[in-house]
């Protein structure tokens, strides 16, 4: 005889009034379909931002100052080279002014021909020096023009050696930097003078000289910034405006000219402790500088040897930083900045990992646009006249 408790068979008794309502079904058999009384597993709590997935592990905490914006600046297209419109007499100088207060003017200026013709002129100087050492001869003789720049430049080099930091003790902003700065606002007429080679363009003085003063930082904040070098460009593309700057000129202009700026920018800020404007903290390429960073990328396209990947290897930026820009830029960062590199330069550390500088050199001049030029807080800044039209 069997057990009953092992074989329990279907009793023929009538279920009481306590057994008449049945459990409600919380699943169905798998043979036969029907409801079962066995109560479903339960519903695992959703994982919470206290206590995440045990699979995930995050490499860098989120930043404030972290561009939000990367899917938009990746899917738009790459700024091109475009020719500079050259203005005709008679001109009408006029000294400019800031016109930018909101995103809608950012908006505006961007899709205006001033705004389009402006980057195409970055990404023409850009363009300019694919492939090219700083060191490499020049494929027309340095102008005129170019040869003044370099000798303002260098003179305003001098000025920091004959005005030395005072004793100071904050970290940024030393007040020595505004005596530069006032012999600077003082003597830029005559300094300009002979870049502005005939009588007619002298009256120009009156719309490049804001651009120029306002390339070099602030006096009162005793700061500098991407707006500054903004700035710096646009002085530099109403000179081409008024034809003093030829497209054949370009590749000088960068290797000869910006270069020299760049160092004097150095110096200012190491001597001066000049304070970074509007930096994007470890988020940013470099608390200064952005366009060399593009013009930098633009020279190493096609390099037989030198990947991105090549700014991890010390003897590479100690043996080809005074041939390459970007370079300069990486060693100057890693000179500037203690710790680990992927800490303190994620942005740097993830462009090492492109394959190709042609596609680093795309990236950087979208992300220029995107950065730089769409930012209210640097643009607001951005000078408009008679050569850069607000449209």
């Amino acid at each position: 005889m069997s057990d009953p408790e092992s074989s329990p068979l279907p009793s023929s008794t009538p279920p009481s009034a306590s057994d008449s309502t049945p459990p409600p079904p919380s699943s169905t058999c798998r043979n036969c379909g029907g409801p079962t009384c066995r109560p479903s597993p339960p519903t695992p709590a959703p994982w919470s931002e206290v206590s995440p997935p045990p699979a995930y592990r995050p490499i860098r905490a989120p930043a404030i100052n972290a561009p939000t914006n990367t899917a938009a600046i990746i899917l738009s297209p790459v700024p091109q080279p475009l020719p500079v419109p050259i203005a005709t007499p008679p001109y009408n100088f006029q000294t400019p002014s800031k016109r930018i207060t909101s995103l809608d003017d950012i908006k505006r200026f961007n899709e205006s021909p001033s705004g389009r013709h402006f980057l195409g002129f970055v990404a023409s100087l850009s363009h300019s020096v694919c492939g090219r050492k700083l060191s490499d001869p020049l494929p027309i003789e340095l102008s005129p023009v170019l040869t003044s720049l370099v000798s303002l430049l260098q003179t305003l080099s001098d000025w920091v050696d004959q005005i030395p930091p005072l004793p100071h003790q904050a970290r940024y902003g030393n007040p020595a930097y505004r005596l530069w700065h006032e012999r600077l606002s003082a003597e830029v007429p005559s300094l300009l003078k002979p870049v502005l080679s005939t009588a007619v363009l002298e009256a120009a003085e009156v719309e490049l000289v804001p651009y120029l003063l306002d390339s070099f930082g602030n006096a009162t904040r005793i700061d500098y910034g991407t707006g500054h070098e903004t700035n710096f460009a646009a002085f530099l593309y109403c000179l081409a405006c008024l034809n003093l700057i030829k497209e054949e000129d370009y590749p000088g202009v960068v290797t000869r000219v910006f270069i020299t700026y760049l160092d004097l920018m150095r110096k200012l800020q190491n001597t001066y402790c000049l304070e970074p404007a509007g930096s994007h903290g470890v988020w940013g390429l470099d608390d200064y500088h952005f366009l060399p960073f593009i013009f930098g990328s633009a020279q190493l396209i096609d390099h037989k040897y030198m990947k991105p990947k090549s700014i991890h290897n010390p003897d590479i930026l100690e043996n080809f930083s005074h041939e390459y820009m970007y370079l300069a830029c990486v060693s100057f960062v890693k000179k500037a900045k203690k710790g680990v590199f992927a800490e303190h330069s994620p942005m740097l550390d993830d462009i090492s990992g492109v394959a190709q500088w042609s596609k680093v050199n795309s990236g950087l001049l979208k992300m220029y646009k995107a950065e730089v030029l769409e930012k209210v807080p640097i643009m607001q800044h951005f000078l408009f006249g008679s050569l850069i039209k607000w449209e």
